[in-house]
């Protein structure tokens, strides 16, 4: 693939993926479409499999999206009304959303300075007798403190729901993301490490009661046809989503090592510029969903990238505690000093496996450009 190099270097590309797939795709569509079968079906429990393998759980359950997986992963944890879980305010807001809708609170605890995920050493101090879970989000690649988290939560008799939307392929000690905790819960949007072609989700788990209670969840509160034990949801993956999301899982470890060559040349060429590069906590294998550095003068460097057609993009440009929805809590920024930091400094650079070197080259070139003005 050969991109002239005076055209325009977007932040993610999905159709440079798309011509390198597109014949299998299209076979595995082809598989599903004449066969009438299109929810519940061999492709989805094939993926399942396939799925619940290469993390390392003994299941996965297809679900309509990450939001819902986050759901249906903390409902079947029993969390509910009255309820409070502890969670990080530097994600996207659906990952609250998903306490929400189980009618617990949100208990937010800070982040540590370096990988942006949550700081362990304050979780203990959020523990109240109310509170059900711990949800850790596993911030644009990386995977958290996720065995200390684990290890105060059974201490203290919680359930451990790992929010992996953004580390498909991602490992910590070798283990996958997603089979640490009671449920990892994954998203499939277009534009994750593993997308979908539109909106899917994943929930994984070693534990058969919680594999049992999300497949009734996710299916209209049913485990036979029409009988409704429970109040349930229309949160189930469909055949061609996952006809074709397992096709992309033969290519995920490619691409995932694709995005660390990308990553390499960005940390090699950015150290010593005012930024901070992504740091790699140890025993992690960083999947780079996101290449996200801290930078002085964030908003004007933004800007004069974008001027130099090359994308970039803030993610998250608002902690979710500040945001409309969650005010009522009146939290805002107190008691999460490192987030509230970072979320003013955070710029989120070109990311895909398909990038070139030397469009990584001329973004890494561009920065320095910026900074020697």
């Amino acid at each position: 693939m050969v991109i002239p190099t005076n055209t325009a270097i977007p932040v993610e590309d999905l159709k440079r993926q798309w011509q390198q797939i597109e014949p299998e795709i299209m076979e595995a569509v082809r598989r599903v479409l004449p066969t009438g079968k299109y929810t519940l079906g061999p492709e989805l429990a094939a993926f399942e499999s396939e799925f619940a393998q290469y993390v390392g759980t003994t299941y996965s359950i297809g679900i309509s999206s990450g939001t819902a997986a986050l759901h249906l992963g903390l409902a079947a944890c029993g969390v509910g009304p009255g309820d409070e879980v502890i969670t990080v305010p530097n994600t996207y807001v659906a990952t609250v959303f998903a306490i929400s809708y189980c009618g617990a609170t949100p208990i937010f605890v800070d982040v540590e300075p370096d990988t942006f995920n949550m700081n362990t050493e304050q979780i203990e101090a959020k523990i109240t007798s109310r509170t059900r879970a711990i949800l850790p989000v596993h911030l644009y690649g990386q995977v958290s403190n996720i065995e200390a988290i684990v290890e105060i939560a059974r201490k203290h008799n919680l359930k451990v729901v790992e929010d992996c939307a953004h580390t498909h392929g991602a490992t910590h000690h070798g283990r996958f993301a997603g089979s640490f905790g009671d449920v990892g819960c994954f998203s499939f949007y277009p534009t994750k490490v593993m997308g979908a072609f539109g909106d899917g989700g994943m929930c994984t788990t070693s534990d058969p009661a919680i594999n049992e209670k999300i497949r009734q969840l996710r299916y209209m509160g049913q485990r036979t046809k029409y009988n409704h034990e429970i109040v349930g949801f229309q949160e189930r993956l469909d055949e061609l989503q996952a006809a074709m999301l397992r096709v992309k899982l033969r290519y995920l470890d490619e691409w995932v090592k694709q995005r660390q060559r990308v990553a390499a040349i960005y940390d090699e060429m950015l150290t010593g510029l005012p930024v901070q590069i992504p740091v790699v906590a140890s025993g992690n294998e960083h999947a780079y969903y996101l290449y996200t550095i801290k930078a002085d003068r964030r908003d004007e460097l933004k800007q004069y990238l974008l001027d130099h057609s090359i994308g970039c993009y803030i993610v998250y440009p608002y902690l979710v505690p500040e945001t409309g929805a969650y005010q009522s809590l009146g939290v805002g920024r107190t008691g999460i000093p490192q987030a509230a930091q970072d979320v003013d400094k955070i710029l989120s650079l070109p990311m895909f496996p398909e990038l070139l070197d030397e469009e990584a080259i001329q973004v890494c070139n561009t920065i320095r450009a910026f900074y020697s003005d």
